[in-house]
């Protein structure tokens, strides 16, 4: 059987920064230690932080609730209110938002400032669009499918962006869209580079191989991306969060397997995979 990975399977740079800060953290015994919401999108992950002391706080009124700590700012980033109610509650704030999240939020805000109409691609329901949406000035749009694309007057000055890990072929399509429809739209491609050549990877083995593992979390959204592409273009798909998952879905050995990973995975559980399609069958 012939097993090939991805190159780029794994941690992106922000979630490897996020991951790194919260382990300095620990190191240095700060106590007590939060992030806000799941630190990435990954269980193993945020368990094992749980599991050495970390708690994690998910809501204004646990942010109220909470005694005054360190707080770390997830990596999918954060509304401007939470960041100054954190603030304000006395909290001793470590912002892990990953910079091309940043980079968002900043042109967003400016974009609003100069009465621009923003539209975002993206999950609605996903925290990196929620935090995306909090640094708005006025009302944005998010736009995960083409039907999404708000009828405005044509003359609207719009600023289109996107979440960092949306899907690079939907982008496309709604931007060609929504330049149609508004004379004053201006794009900026936000979708990281990262996900953008994962993608592309993904897509080209998954054309070549008898069957695809994806590995992520189940909450993940560039996990979820992988998997739609995959499935496209492979027949025998299998999503799963380890290898403990493979076994539970009865994989069948095939002779040539793909193996890719969301931005989230982290190494060891990659090889875990690697290791038991190698040894098994």
């Amino acid at each position: 059987m012939r097993i090939e990975t991805c190159e780029h399977a794994g941690f992106c740079f922000g979630v490897e920064r996020a991951v790194a800060l919260v382990e300095r953290l620990l190191k240095e015994g700060r106590s007590p230690l939060y992030t806000y919401g799941p630190i990435i999108h990954n269980e193993a992950v945020v368990e094992d932080f749980e599991a050495r002391g970390v708690r994690i706080l998910d809501s204004p009124e646990a942010l109220a609730a909470a005694a005054p700590g360190t707080l770390v700012i997830r990596s999918h980033g954060v509304s401007r209110e939470e960041e100054e109610q954190m603030r304000a509650l006395g909290f001793a704030v470590e912002d892990a938002t990953c910079p091309f999240v940043k980079a968002i939020h900043h042109k967003v805000q400016e974009a609003s400032r100069e009465g621009r109409t923003v539209f975002i691609t993206g999950d609605p329901a996903h925290s990196e669009v929620k935090a995306i949406v909090g640094w708005c000035e006025n009302r944005p749009y998010v736009i995960r499918r083409e039907e999404d694309i708000p009828l405005l007057p044509p003359e609207t000055p719009v600023t289109l962006l996107s979440q960092t890990t949306f899907h690079v072929n939907y982008f496309k399509k709604i931007v060609e869209i929504v330049q149609k429809r508004y004379y004053n739209a201006f794009v900026v491609n936000t979708i990281c580079n990262a996900t953008q050549i994962r993608q592309q990877e993904t897509e080209d083995l998954a054309r070549k191989a008898d069957a695809m593992i994806v590995i992520g979390g189940s909450k993940s959204s560039n996990t979820r991306k992988l998997v739609e592409i995959c499935e496209a273009n492979c027949a025998k798909t299998y999503y799963v969060r380890s290898f403990e998952d493979l076994m539970q879905q009865a994989f069948q050995p095939v002779r040539f397997v793909g193996i890719t990973a969301g931005a989230s995975t982290p190494k060891n559980i990659i090889e875990e995979v690697q290791n038991f399609v190698g040894s098994k069958f």
